[in-house]
């Protein structure tokens, strides 16, 4: 199951504000995400249990952050609790891409994810590794349909949480994330 993406963040990534990157987010790219959805809605269990299959696979180090004694991958993909998970994040993921266009909206969202994940003591980086397993889930649901441009308006999407998220820890000198 490769994927060969080349990082998470967008081209503009030295951007630090979510307002530079949604303004980034074309209306192209908009309707190119809105698009691309509709088609990964009809198989929307299966990517998240692709993408938290291959999180745990690359980094096995957010195990602990999301299940407990996760260490059989075989046994987790016909987990309920996974698929359960798995479905919330993308209920998640359907909400942002219905309030593309309405910025308040969408960073009210991000800053609610931030919030609940800081009760996890889930790490920023975290963040972008489960985005970057996202694109890859997302990449083989829509095979041919996938483009560099598409992968390009997903990596913006996903940064705009990844940057949220950053912004508050940083307001509430949120404690890192220490391994014990």
């Amino acid at each position: 199951m490769g994927c060969a993406i080349s990082g998470l963040a967008p081209k503009t990534a030295g951007e630090s504000k979510t307002e530079d990157s949604v303004a980034h987010l074309s209306k192209e790219q908009i309707e190119m995400i809105k698009e691309s959805w509709k088609v990964i809605q009809e198989d929307i269990a299966k990517v998240g249990i692709i993408m938290f299959v291959r999180l745990f696979e690359t980094h096995p180090e957010c195990k602990d952050v999301f299940f407990r004694d996760v260490e059989d991958l075989d046994r987790l993909r016909t987990s309920r609790e996974l698929r359960s998970h798995g479905l919330r994040v993308m209920s998640f993921i359907e909400k942002s891409v219905a309030r593309l266009e309405q910025l308040e909206r969408l960073e009210v969202l991000a800053v609610e994810l931030g919030r609940s994940h800081y009760r996890y003591n889930a790490p920023p980086k975290y963040y972008s590794y489960v985005g970057a397993e996202f694109i890859c889930a997302v990449q083989l649901i829509l095979k041919e349909r996938w483009t560099p441009e598409l992968e390009e308006a997903w990596k913006v999407h996903n940064s705009i949480f990844f940057i949220k998220y950053t912004e508050e820890k940083s307001k509430r000198k949120m404690p890192q994330f220490q391994r014990f």
